[in-house]
């Protein structure tokens, strides 16, 4: 029973969080659609004969596509998958690490 519990919350946990990521990247694409009209104006009224507004509408523009891709886990790298395989890619190695330490100091 106890471990029911323990795996709804963390089920709860990792809902709660992606829902942060999703409203994260709604405002981040909020800014970026209220934003990019004031700049394309302001490149428009200050310097028309070069349309340097183009740099920030697709730098960022490529910015919220990445930002899109990870949080819906569209991409196949930085995902749920990828991260535990990192994890225990990561332990495996610490493992490895501490069993040749503890090797080395039996033997002297």
């Amino acid at each position: 029973m106890l471990e029911k519990d323990f795996t709804e919350a963390d089920r709860y946990y990792d809902a709660q969080k992606k829902v942060k990521e999703i409203k994260a990247f709604y405002e981040h694409l909020t800014v970026y659609v209220l934003t990019n009209p004031i700049v394309i104006v302001v490149n428009f009224m200050t310097s028309p004969e070069y349309l340097w507004c183009l740099w920030s509408v697709m730098g960022w523009g490529v910015a919220i596509i990445l930002h899109g891709l990870k949080v819906f886990s569209l991409p196949p790298f930085f995902n749920k998958k990828w991260e535990e395989r990192k994890i225990r890619e990561i332990l495996e190695k610490e493992n490895k690490q501490r069993l040749e330490s503890n090797h080395g100091n039996k033997f002297e």
